[in-house]
């Protein structure tokens, strides 16, 4: 019977993986693994790994030699060195639909959140002030600019409810070379420097870390919102502390940071046109469950001799690259 083992898990519950590994006919173990060494001990002989967090380098490759599959819970995989799999025959999955409209919800409710000054009426108030223009400027939002930076699956779907809201919708996506219907595509200076509120919704990489740095911010209008529930790391927190500081941006709505949870001596506490989130975006009852259940199902594609429908790295295809060729589940 092929083994799953799923290396770290903080969602409460996998009653839907099992669901899906027990009708496939596949043994599953569960555990907490945080390092390298904790993955290649516990995993060791797992035929294809789920992980939430745990690091999956070629050491960590090495050391599981049956392992045919790496799928990671959620959009992200930076956690996995996808160049390593790629040379050990690995595949690697993700779910990259499972929270389009959620995460594209949670950044349009945090940016008219800060656009309106909802959060900062909501402290004055609880504070014993009442001062319905205490935020100033206040801007009619319609026919504003919005800047979607990454209009892939959940960027796309943000540009179309952000534009609902009366805000015409520019782009930058360098990967693309048509964008969504009603986005204009602009350079990123460009959007830089014509948006009135900036939403990320990219993959963290070498080339995007830190894509919002000192000169970003020095393009920016000094009223422009930052949105980002995305990736901390495509911030550079530091310098955004500093146009927060100096008054070159309007504010920031962050569901993502660098570091989380957040310091507690983070100067980002301190701002008032700062919303912050737990990483949140991604969450409601439905997305959970599509997260799990569809994860399962990319691991027992895998297992079954099958593409999932999702390959991070769809070079593992090309010769005899793949470990293990022979189907391990009939299906």
């Amino acid at each position: 019977m092929p083994l799953v083992i799923i290396t770290d898990c903080d969602h409460g519950t996998i009653a839907p993986e099992e669901a899906v590994l027990r009708a496939a006919g596949v043994e599953y173990r569960l555990y907490q693994a945080k390092s390298e060494d904790d993955v290649i001990a516990l995993a060791q002989d797992a035929d294809a790994i789920i992980l939430q967090y745990a690091p999956i380098t070629g050491r960590v490759l090495d050391g599981l030699p049956r392992c045919r599959a790496a799928v990671r819970y959620g959009v992200g995989v930076d956690t996995i060195d996808l160049a390593a799999a790629t040379e050990r025959g690995v595949v690697v999955a993700n779910v990259p639909d499972y929270c389009m409209e959620e995460v594209s919800d949670h950044a349009l409710a945090m940016g008219l959140a800060l656009w309106r000054g909802v959060v900062l009426y909501d402290r004055a108030i609880r504070g014993g002030t009442w001062n319905a223009t205490m935020k100033t400027p206040m801007s009619r939002l319609r026919g504003k600019v919005a800047g979607v930076i990454g209009l892939g699956r959940i960027g796309a779907c943000f540009a179309q409810k952000i534009a609902g809201v009366g805000m015409s919708v520019i782009g930058y996506d360098p990967y693309l070379a048509a964008l969504p219907q009603g986005v204009r595509k602009v350079s990123l200076q460009e959007l830089l420097k014509e948006a009135d509120m900036i939403s990320l919704h990219l993959p963290l990489s070498a080339g995007t870390k830190h894509l919002i740095n000192e000169a970003a911010f020095r393009l920016m209008k000094p009223t422009a919102l930052l949105v980002n529930t995305a990736r901390g790391g495509l911030v550079d927190t530091e310098a955004l502390c500093r146009a927060l500081k100096d008054g070159r941006i309007g504010g920031a709505a962050l569901d993502t940071l660098e570091r989380e949870p957040i310091p507690a001596d983070s100067p980002l506490l301190s701002y008032p046109n700062v919303i912050l989130a737990p990483h949140a975006g991604w969450y409601s009852d439905q997305s959970v469950m599509d997260l799990k259940r569809k994860t399962a199902e990319a691991a027992v594609a895998v297992l079954r001799g099958q593409r999932p429908y999702s390959p991070v790295n769809p070079d593992v295809y090309e010769g005899s690259k793949l470990r293990g060729k022979e189907p391990l589940l009939k299906g």
